[in-house]
């Protein structure tokens, strides 16, 4: 019988390979095969030229989870990819879900990385500096009914807000109803910040207010973080006080 392999579930964070833990390049360095949605596997060209790359395309999750498995059974090790961290709207809990399901042995271990909302906050300067929530407007796996409770209760507990996913060619009132629920318990004056790929080429940094963020490119590349009712922006920057004296 074959000794079983293993399976890293690899946050590889925002893009670029200097927002990429060690441990993640370890994992990745250590791997046979690299699985993953296609963008993420071009992502890290140059430093998987000596692996089998299996890659394919969205709404593919599940498959690639099976795949990573059955090749960890024949003894291979795996990373499979994700943007961002694992554990974030990632690939983490299919894969665990897929290996409890098949009743395996393979060993999971799941590589943590650097989140849009991290990121993207770090463009910014500071807007998560106390306590916030991330709510994904991809209605696609969640009933939309359930993320507007979501977000009048963030709005209510004066949260900042991190919004992954906001707007895609299928999907252009979502944002648009976000804000209006957010504008009950949020002054229109609130500071919000508009990032596009986050740590990445091509970034692209706008610090507006919940009154006006319409006026901006909105767009699946995009984390929009509203800030709470003590935020404030200097310089172009998003800060949210944790409450120390100075």
């Amino acid at each position: 019988m074959n000794k079983l392999g293993k399976i890293y579930v690899v946050g590889i964070g925002p893009g670029n390979r200097e927002h990429m833990t060690f441990h993640a390049k370890t994992a990745i360095d250590k791997s046979d095969i690299i699985v993953g949605y296609k963008t993420y596997i071009d992502l890290l060209e140059g430093m998987i030229k000596d692996k089998e790359v299996v890659s394919s395309g969205m709404k593919k999750e599940i498959e690639r989870c099976i795949e990573a498995l059955e090749y960890a059974k024949q003894g291979k090790i795996v990373s499979l990819v994700s943007s961002g961290d694992s554990g974030v709207y990632g690939m983490a809990g299919i894969m665990l879900e897929v290996v409890l399901k098949d009743g395996s042995d393979v060993e999971v271990e799941v590589v943590p990385g650097v989140t849009a909302a991290n990121a993207a906050a770090a463009s910014l300067g500071a807007p998560i500096m106390h306590d916030y929530v991330t709510i994904s407007l991809s209605d696609l796996l969640t009933d939309w009914s359930l993320i507007e409770r979501r977000l009048h209760c963030a709005g209510e507990g004066d949260f900042v807000v991190c919004l992954y996913n906001p707007k895609s060619k299928g999907r252009q009132q979502q944002i648009e109803i976000a804000r209006e629920i957010l504008l009950k318990y949020k002054s229109k004056n609130t500071i919000v910040g508009i990032v596009r790929n986050a740590k990445r080429y091509g970034e692209s940094v706008i610090v507006t207010t919940l009154g006006d963020m319409l006026k901006y490119e909105i767009d699946m590349f995009t984390t929009v973080i509203v800030g709470n009712s003590n935020t404030y922006s200097v310089k172009e920057m998003m800060i949210t006080p944790r409450g120390y004296k100075l």
